[in-house]
């Protein structure tokens, strides 16, 4: 059997070798292929990557409620009535709402000065929940924490401040543990937020922002109405319902009409996720397109040098036949040298992909279109148009070969 396989790549190896250019061609073109369509997906992929990260730097899964104005006349009201949301709101959807996993009201008051000694800086100071964190991805570092019910409970005049607000207030000083004023007030920081990539947020960057408990903050700046409430639910598919039973419960409220959006906005996060979804689907599938035609063009130089293979083995082939091998022998012994082409210039085509993804991971520019990311998707599909390249390129050659007539090819 080891004599028989020897004696078959010999032979193919001899026929490669009398046609060097063409071969080092069709490699070369395998070789640019595979290039081709392993670092377009893998762009594909680290692009998607990227864009998510950078949209989940706000939260993922999350819905933010902004109280807005009536539009529509209800109930002997007429339009134009600014709605006000309040606390006791907060707690009225946990209850009646079901599909509400967690929710949170955001207070928040722009332009509050922050100073700790001569260094001061204006910004947005807010009062929520300790849910809010998790919701939000707020992420406490080392050694720190963000509020907790404790702190809610006794209205503790304790904060969590944002990477930026820390280097600006205490620069490369520890800040956990120290004093800063909020306005003439002074508290305590208990927590520092994790630096984070976020490419969208409302009213202010979380870095540059300051997190109080909720109840602090009403107490201490006298303010009756949220500036917004914060949720998620339990199943995202379920979004639009959800949002269609906040209005009806706080239109019951407040008198507006339920169908009326610009009472109550609400943006929903997930359908920027649904986006991406359908986006990169067909961004995915167009680069793959792209690489498949790159490659189908070395296909092509595959299967023109099996047809030259064949023609040069004729005799073989007929002596073979003639010593009782049948047509399925001969199919497969072409298609396998069609595979052993086309996977020589696979491996080092891939092998040239993930030195490139590797070096991609090192522009400038990383943060806003990410790195190449070589997954399974990637290989996967890498693969499957491989293996339907070879079999087109192989199948006419070694069908070719198989019905040659036996004593035709003993005359050549």
């Amino acid at each position: 059997m080891l004599n028989r396989l020897h004696t078959y790549l010999s032979g193919f190896f001899a026929d490669l070798k009398a046609q060097r250019l063409r071969t080092f061609l069709t490699i070369f073109g395998i070789v640019w292929g595979t290039v081709a369509i392993v670092v377009l997906l893998a762009f594909g992929e680290g692009f998607k990557r990227q864009l998510t990260i950078n949209m989940h730097g706000i939260g993922e899964g999350i819905a933010i409620m902004f109280p807005g104005q009536t539009t529509k006349p209800f109930q002997g009201f007429g339009s134009g009535r600014s709605i006000r949301l309040v606390e006791d709101d907060v707690h009225l959807l946990a209850n009646q709402v079901a599909d509400i996993d967690q929710i949170s009201p955001e207070y928040s008051r722009h332009e509050i000065r922050i100073r700790v000694g001569q260094n001061a800086m204006n910004t947005l100071v807010a009062g929520v929940y300790p849910v809010y964190a998790g919701m939000r991805n707020i992420i406490p570092g080392r050694d720190g924490r963000f509020v907790d019910d404790l702190d809610v409970r006794d209205r503790k005049r304790v904060a969590l401040i944002g990477d930026e607000v820390k280097k600006l207030l205490f620069e490369d000083g520890e800040a956990i543990g120290r004093i800063i004023n909020v306005g003439d007030i002074p508290f305590t920081v208990i927590g520092v937020m994790e630096p984070k990539t976020q490419n969208s947020s409302y009213n202010r960057q979380d870095r540059d922002r300051v997190f109080i408990p909720s109840s602090t903050f009403s107490s201490v700046f006298g303010e009756p109405y949220l500036s917004n409430i914060i949720y998620t639910t339990v199943d995202p598919t379920r979004a639009e319902d959800v949002q269609k039973e906040i209005r009806g419960v706080l239109g019951k409220r407040y008198k507006f009409d339920p169908a009326d959006e610009d009472a109550i906005w609400i943006w929903d996060t997930t359908e920027f996720d649904k986006f991406l979804f359908y986006f990169f689907l067909a961004f995915n599938l167009f680069m793959g397109v792209v690489g498949a035609f790159t490659l189908a063009v070395g296909g092509i130089g595959v299967a023109n040098i099996m047809y030259i293979v064949v023609q040069e083995r004729t005799k073989e082939i007929g002596i073979r036949r003639a010593v009782g091998a049948n047509k399925r022998t001969i199919m497969f012994q072409f298609f396998s040298e069609t595979f052993l082409i086309i996977g020589i210039g696979a491996l080092i085509g891939f092998l040239i992909a993930v030195g490139l993804a590797k070096a991609l991971q090192f522009i400038p520019i990383r943060e806003f279109v990410g790195v190449p990311e070589i997954s399974g998707g990637v290989v996967v599909a890498t693969i499957s148009v491989l293996g339907l390249i070879g079999f087109a390129a192989g199948f006419l050659p070694a069908r070719r070969a198989a019905n040659l007539n036996v004593v035709d090819c003993l005359r050549s």
